[in-house]
């Protein structure tokens, strides 16, 4: 198998055969994100998908549960050649039971519900997409592509279609100055959005990145450590949400949670109290354990 640059995957597909049928992401102006800089976006030709699907199955055939599919955005392929990847896969890996992919709001929106069915019956058991933030300006200003209403719209337009949806937001995405507005319109919109896991990620900056040049010049300022831990409480505070799992146990976390929300919240504020009551750096992930 061939893979072209940084590979990256949710932490809950570790144990799934990663799958590039595409390189780079095909909107890659986030202004936060640096994981596809250097790339190019592209599809990968059929036949070159095909021969990685073999070579796969040749070694790894009836040990493999869970195929991901990347890298950023591979809905975007169309439906003529995404299905029949699909279909390769399901044909190949006899012990198969759940395909994912990413995608965002744009590949969602231009596939019909006939087309996201379609998928699901050859097993894409889930989809991965980035919310990052509910709060509309903080969108715009992070230039992420698609506003709210296109946001819930695609989740719905997921759910319908009786696949798994995970959102992604990012702790401290709102700067200092929309903190409670971010943490608090985000959930908000996740409640309308109505996934069944949710992951947050707290921010960290990478150099090169056009959001580490608004630090740099002052422009952006980074909420610090306890007050991410506030945005936290404030997102669970307003869940509204039963059948949905949060997390918050991505390496870039200060306090890694695992919260399922119909049962647990209380339990997951209480904690996160105790965190804001004491301030006590020891106990949050040290800076040297957190990463991207």
């Amino acid at each position: 198998m061939k893979y072209e640059g940084l590979i990256i995957r949710p932490p809950s597909e570790a144990d799934s055969l990663i799958l590039q049928i595409t390189v780079g992401c095909s909107h890659n102006a986030c202004t936060f994100c640096p994981a596809y800089k250097k790339k190019r976006f592209r599809i990968k030709k059929l036949e070159e998908i095909y021969r990685d699907i073999d070579a796969a199955a040749a070694a790894c055939a009836h040990e493999t549960r869970r195929v991901f599919l990347c890298d950023g955005d591979p809905l975007v392929i169309p439906q003529q050649t995404l299905l029949p990847v699909l279909q390769r896969i399901n044909e190949r890996f006899d012990k198969l039971l759940r395909i994912g992919i990413y995608a965002n709001a744009g590949s969602i929106l231009k596939n019909s519900p006939a087309e996201l069915t379609a998928l699901r019956e050859q097993k894409l058991g889930i989809v991965y997409m980035g919310l990052e933030s509910g709060d509309a300006v903080t969108l715009e200003r992070v230039k992420k592509g698609a506003t709210v209403e296109q946001m819930v719209a695609a989740a719905q337009k997921v759910n319908d279609a009786g696949i798994k949806l995970s959102v992604t937001v990012i702790l401290g995405l709102g700067g200092a100055e929309r903190s409670e507005i971010h943490a608090r319109e985000t959930m908000r919109v996740l409640n309308r959005m109505k996934p069944q896991h949710i992951g947050a990620l707290t921010l960290m900056i990478v150099e090169g990145s056009p959001l580490y040049n608004e630090l740099a010049s002052g422009i952006f300022t980074l909420p610090e450590p306890f007050a991410l831990i506030s945005e936290l409480r404030m997102m669970l505070e307003e869940s509204q949400l039963e059948k949905c799992v949060f997390y918050s146990n991505h390496a870039s976390n200060y306090l890694p949670l695992r919260v399922r929300l119909s049962q647990g919240k209380e339990k997951a504020l209480q904690e996160i109290d105790a965190v804001l009551k004491n301030k006590d750096l020891r106990m949050l992930t040290p800076e040297f354990h957190r990463a991207l």
